[in-house]
């Protein structure tokens, strides 16, 4: 087994990037990191605070043989009781946020892969800048909207999106690049930057490439108006019991060819209130999984196998979870 600190602190990282290594956490709860609030702990919990610092980062980790994850907010992430091995790189710091010029009209605004998404909503209506209102209330980041196209009342990102900044780690080295909006490789709950790594998105390889920063083409609007339509979606997310308990939002995909939605599946299917230790499925919506006290990662993916069994026996539907599950299981 790989002593990951022992690794780290003999290696020469800490003294070329002192303001890295400070950030640096050994054994770190990936519980307190993840919206479910379960998971075991991570060998090596870091923040890089830019891209310069993000690539010699990964190049560095790499070349000592440490196996790399990546986290952006957590919210759509189960991570596993027996944590991760090796290096969590956490994407939060990478939160700045820029206008650009304006181009035929539109709001051009570039903000890192860290920021929340709530966070950038909130920046969009202080300076009138409208078209990301439905995102209001949404957990999560940017990077993850992205790499997800994260669909919210009828809008996904890749309608907003522009072009992204991102890392490729080659076999010489790290190369950053921009990669903007292509018809065709987009679609529902899909983007480009999944890839082959659509199996395993937390993994971090030689050769896989990761989303430094996203630039959305957006509109010009009131302030005012655009806040009352924020209001509009947050409500209805409370509405919703989204913030009851811990939780990931929706458990499963939106099968379009299925006729109706997975909550409402589920619901046909007498799954609502369905638990497994600590986990349930909620009570008012079948697409919500959530942690009522004290429930493991196991109880939760357990809960959603089982979900998956019953409604497959029942339906012949067979639904597709949109939470990602990383870890040793």
């Amino acid at each position: 087994m790989l002593n990951v600190r022992k690794i780290w602190e003999n290696s020469n990282i800490p003294a070329l990037w002192p303001d890295l290594a400070a950030s640096v956490r050994f054994d770190e709860p990936m519980a307190l990191h993840t919206s479910f609030q379960v998971g075991g702990p991570a060998d090596l919990y870091v923040e890089p605070s830019g891209e310069e610092e993000l690539g010699a980062l990964g190049e560095a980790l790499f070349s000592l043989g440490i196996p790399v994850s990546l986290v952006g907010g957590g919210t759509n992430l189960l991570v596993s009781d027996k944590g991760i091995r090796g290096a969590v790189i956490s994407l939060a710091r990478l939160s700045s946020i820029r206008k650009g010029e304006e181009t035929g009209g539109s709001r051009i605004v570039t903000a890192g892969a860290g920021v929340s998404m709530e966070t950038l909503v909130e920046w969009c209506a202080d300076r009138d800048i409208s078209g990301l209102e439905r995102f209001a209330g949404l957990p999560g980041t940017l990077g993850g909207a992205a790499f997800m196209n994260a669909r919210c009342y009828d809008l996904s990102l890749s309608e907003v999106f522009l072009s992204a900044r991102v890392l490729y780690f080659g076999p010489s080295g790290y190369t950053i690049m921009t990669v903007p909006k292509r018809e065709g490789e987009w679609d529902y709950k899909k983007s480009p930057f999944q890839g082959v790594k659509a199996r395993h998105p937390v993994a971090l390889e030689r050769g896989d490439s990761l989303i430094a920063s996203v630039t959305l083409s957006l509109s010009a609007g009131s302030s005012p108006d655009i806040r009352r339509e924020m209001e509009k979606y947050r409500a209805d997310r409370e509405s919703k019991g989204h913030f009851r308990y811990p939780s990931a939002g929706s458990m499963f995909k939106n099968d379009r060819s299925f006729g109706k939605p997975s909550g409402a599946i589920i619901d046909g299917a007498g799954l609502k209130g369905f638990s497994v230790g600590g986990a349930r499925v909620a009570d008012w919506h079948g697409n919500l999984v959530i942690n009522t006290g004290g429930a493991t990662a196991s109880d939760i993916r357990t809960l959603v196998e089982e979900v998956r069994r019953r409604v497959l026996g029942q339906t012949g539907f067979n639904l597709e979870p949109e939470v990602i599950f990383a870890g040793e299981w």
